[in-house]
């Protein structure tokens, strides 16, 4: 076994004999299928910490040789599946391909641990200045030379292959394929984080261009083509587009915007939450509100898998989220200027939803001409959930919401952000009945928040109630548009299981006072539905003339009390 090449079972071992393991075998019937057809190329892109690591584990452990891997996957779905007979699939193709397992970001900073390799680097980029374009077009970069190094160093490491790999080989593609015509052997090829380069080298596009070359030249040389078997790629970011091709158009992406039959794969579904919160007596609804929200077609309800393997082995509810190199990037990324943009910010931050184009994306962490390019690295970083039918993204759930707010505390989003930490305060004086509080609350929100095209819709006045109340969300669930009595109550607060707050029903309304505001509560009965099911209910009223020029809000509290 070596570094790289048949690194064996073992990783995917100690991710069974975890304390929580969740069987998603199921995905090498799919691998199986694609074995050495037109859709061997694959590449998978999600965000961080949703099962990609592990995946690559598994189909290691599953296709390499020098280990017997059939124990270890009998208890699971892939060994009971339709493949699972000896003729095809699980038996057929178990520890029978040689199998390289390349994490290119530890591979990268193995490459820069060789003291060679660093003298190389800076004389390359002192040169540049001093090189043509025809000669730029013909240099091999350095730290691509290293990786490769390392590669063919671990190949040639195996003895079988030692004899056939000159020790001058620099190029893998050449001693994959001198090895397949001397030996027969295919490879299975597997690249973890494969788009490493384009989000820590994000500005040195001559890295990236002579990497997306280096990856054509692997994948896309028809004397290639049969040495692999498969070639499976993880990553966050999508292959990178130029104009409006992608860079190796033979691959298969399944991405976080649309995982096609990879849904179940992407993260934990609902049913497997579910089960494991009976297994381990775990509130499922405070699961579902702190770690639920991301859903496609095939499988609904998607949640992140660490967090909610965290949250159980912690037993506490948190922000598993940490911040990393890519919550910089967000951070960087929102407070970009582009038109429209901070305003669909404030709109998601209040459960709001936001119209996108995703179709424009350069799938890379610098390239940016609108805030819809924006908002869809937020969907494949993670942050943002995408609804591909309606084309609308939104905050998904509790714990990205907590890091929005972390990643708003800063200078251009000072007035947000005070809302957000004043809103505690808003519900006290709400739950108190201090409706001059309340009112100037309301009303600083509503004016530091809303930009003045939409100051008066009723989206911007709902998202204006829910990032007023965004801290109310700790102790209940918020329903928009709740169907109550006859017709549908604006902005709905339901106290969670176990609390003894009241229920509150919240209007805001224009043109009209807040005692019109509240005989409307009152004769649409939206009170009753909630009254017979909670305790004390609050009526809360606010109202703003559109055309003054203070537009002063006021409101009335009214407290129905339960019989």
């Amino acid at each position: 076994m070596g570094t790289y090449l048949n690194p064996g079972n073992i990783l995917f071992q100690e991710c069974t004999k975890s304390k929580i393991y969740v069987d998603k075998t199921g995905l090498i019937e799919y691998t199986n299928e694609w074995l050495n057809t037109e859709n061997k190329f694959v590449c998978v892109s999600r965000p961080r910490r949703f099962g990609k690591s592990m995946s690559l584990k598994m189909l290691a452990a599953y296709y390499s040789r020098e280990c017997d891997s059939r124990g270890l996957f009998e208890p699971y779905k892939i060994s009971r599946s339709a493949s699972g007979d000896a003729r095809s699939g699980f038996a057929k193709n178990l520890n029978q391909y040689d199998t390289l397992l390349i994490d290119m970001q530890g591979l990268l900073g193995s490459a820069l641990n060789e003291p060679q390799l660093q003298k190389d680097l800076e004389q390359f980029y002192q040169k540049l200045p001093q090189i043509t374009d025809s000669q730029r077009a013909t240099l091999h970069h350095p730290l691509l030379t290293g990786i490769q190094h390392l590669i063919i160093r671990d190949l040639r490491e195996n003895k079988t292959y030692a004899a056939y790999i000159p020790e001058t080989e620099a190029s893998l593609g050449n001693a994959l394929l001198t090895i397949y015509k001397n030996t027969g052997s295919q490879f299975v090829l597997l690249i973890d984080e494969w788009d490493c380069v384009f989000r820590n080298y994000e500005t040195d596009r001559l890295l990236q261009d002579k990497y997306i070359g280096f990856l054509r030249d692997l994948f896309k040389n028809t004397a290639l083509l049969p040495v692999f078997a498969l070639v499976y790629l993880t990553g966050i970011l999508p292959i990178r587009r130029y104009g409006t091709q992608s860079a190796l158009n033979n691959f298969t992406e399944y991405t976080f915007l649309n995982p096609m039959k990879l849904a179940e794969f992407s993260g934990f579904t609902e049913p497997e939450v579910r089960g494991l919160c009976a297994d381990y007596h775990i509130d499922f609804e405070e699961m579902s509100r702190w770690y639920n929200g991301y859903a496609f077609k095939r499988t609904g309800r998607i949640y992140n898998p660490r967090s909610v393997v965290c949250a159980i082995e912690n037993e506490e509810f948190a922000s598993y989220w940490t911040a990393t190199g890519t919550y910089e990037s967000v951070k960087k990324v929102i407070d970009m200027n582009f038109d429209g943009l901070k305003e669909k910010i404030i709109l998601m931050l209040g459960n709001g939803r936001c119209k996108i184009n995703v179709s424009k994306f350069q799938n890379d962490m610098v390239t940016f001409h609108s805030c819809d390019d924006v908002l869809t690295l937020l969907v494949h970083l993670g942050y943002l959930g995408y609804d591909s039918e309606k084309k609308e993204v939104y905050i998904p759930n509790r714990e990205i919401r907590d890091e929005f707010v972390n990643a708003i505390d800063g200078n251009k989003w000072t007035l947000t952000h005070a809302a957000i930490m004043q809103s505690e305060e808003l519900l006290e004086a709400t739950l108190s009945c201090d409706e001059q509080t309340v009112a100037a609350c309301i009303e600083k929100v509503h004016e530091n928040n809303t930009a003045i095209l939409t100051y008066n819709s009723e989206t911007a006045l709902s998202c204006v109630i829910q990032l007023a109340y965004y801290q109310a969300q700790d102790h209940y669930m918020l329903v928009r548009e709740m169907p109550a009595g006859k017709g549908f109550a604006d902005v709905v607060f339901l106290p969670r299981r176990g609390s003894e707050l009241p229920a509150l029903v919240i209007e805001l309304k224009w043109l009209q006072t807040a005692r019109t505001a509240l005989d409307q509560i009152r004769e649409r009965h939206y009170g009753d539905v909630l009254h017979k099911y909670y305790g004390d209910l609050l009526l809360v009223a606010i109202s703003y003339d559109k055309e003054s020029g203070t537009k002063q809000h006021h409101c009335i509290i009214e407290r129905i009390r339960k019989d």
